[in-house]
């Protein structure tokens, strides 16, 4: 996790370089050609440090950063629409000083996510649609702070999802895909987590005598059902946007009462062209993983994340 500081670092560098390129603030003149093509990428960073010098109450002495790239590319001609959305987070705390211990760095977000949907309109406001998507995250994970487990690591898991059906557009701010024709497939790359059976796969078979595995452990797990999808952006407030997508799938072959979950709620503040503060919530169900509460116990749980960041970030569009 040496690189956790490389991409917020990265991203600045980058904007150094596109010195023609226009933010939100700027007002541009009409242009002479229209693109069929709309693309915009966000780049931004934020960052926390906390120091206790005699502090009665308590506390560690640390610093976290956490940095993102948001981009997205859609195509529209006549009837038919392409859209592309990419999404790398990266992000850590770390102890610093006297009292830090041993305490190593610890995530605090790290994802790779990449959607693709291409459209037919056959109806106004209806698309006969293929939905694609990839997710997946970048550095090994640790269940702290117990730090020499490897709990997870790049494509353990890997998620895969397509699906065919058809979707609801009556704007840019609201989607609905619905597909009845879906698959799910997940990937644990990971000798050592696909023969604990992690995620979902099917775990290694042991001889009971002296414990050597007879049969490794899957690497790979198929699902076939059906799959929703949702996005929906409003700019509820001036310089307050929010943006909320929900997945739902249902696997036809296995339990399929037991739907996979997976919410996301974002609000960004907007100061100016380059401060801003946002709150993030994900939501994310699968009954397929299990994992261990603070009693021990081990099975599938409602899993939740929040984030809240103030920093830097600056829009690049056509």
């Amino acid at each position: 996790m040496k690189y956790l500081y490389s991409l917020p670092i990265c991203a600045l560098l980058l904007l150094s370089f596109q010195g023609n390129t226009q933010s939100d603030d700027q007002i541009t003149s009409t242009p002479t050609t229209t693109s069929n093509w709309k693309l915009k990428s966000i780049f931004g960073a934020n960052g926390t440090q906390s120091s206790f010098v005699n502090w009665n109450a308590g506390g560690r002495n640390n610093i976290s950063v956490l940095g993102y790239i948001n981009a997205s590319a859609n195509y529209k001609k006549n009837h038919f629409s392409w859209d592309n959305d990419l999404g790398l987070a990266l992000g850590g705390l770390q102890y610093i000083g006297a009292n830090s211990g041993d305490a190593g760095l610890q995530k605090t977000d790290d994802k790779i996510d990449i959607a693709s949907k291409a459209g037919y309109e056959f109806k106004e406001h209806w698309y006969y649609s293929f939905v694609g998507g990839f997710k997946t995250q970048i550095l090994d994970g640790f269940q702290f702070p117990n730090d020499s487990v490897r709990v997870s690591t790049f494509l353990a898991p890997g998620y895969v999802n397509i699906g065919l059906g058809i979707e609801y557009k009556p704007s840019d701010n609201f989607t609905l895909f619905i597909s009845p024709l879906a698959s799910k497939m997940t990937f644990v790359r990971d000798e050592t987590l696909a023969n604990a059976g992690s995620f979902g796969v099917t775990g290694a078979t042991y001889d009971a005598t002296n414990g050597d595995i007879i049969t490794a452990g899957k690497m790979f797990r198929g699902e076939f059902g059906a799959y929703l999808k949702s996005r929906y952006t409003k700019d509820i407030a001036k310089n307050i946007n929010m943006i909320a997508k929900l997945e739902l799938f249902s696997n036809y072959l296995d339990r399929p009462e037991n739907i996979d979950v997976n919410g996301d709620l974002l609000f960004t503040f907007k100061v100016n062209s380059w401060f801003q503060a946002s709150l993030n919530w994900t939501m994310i169900y699968d009954h397929d993983i299990n994992i261990v509460d603070a009693k021990g116990n081990v099975g599938p749980r409602t899993q939740f994340k929040s984030v809240l960041g103030v920093g830097v970030s600056y829009t690049m569009k056509n």
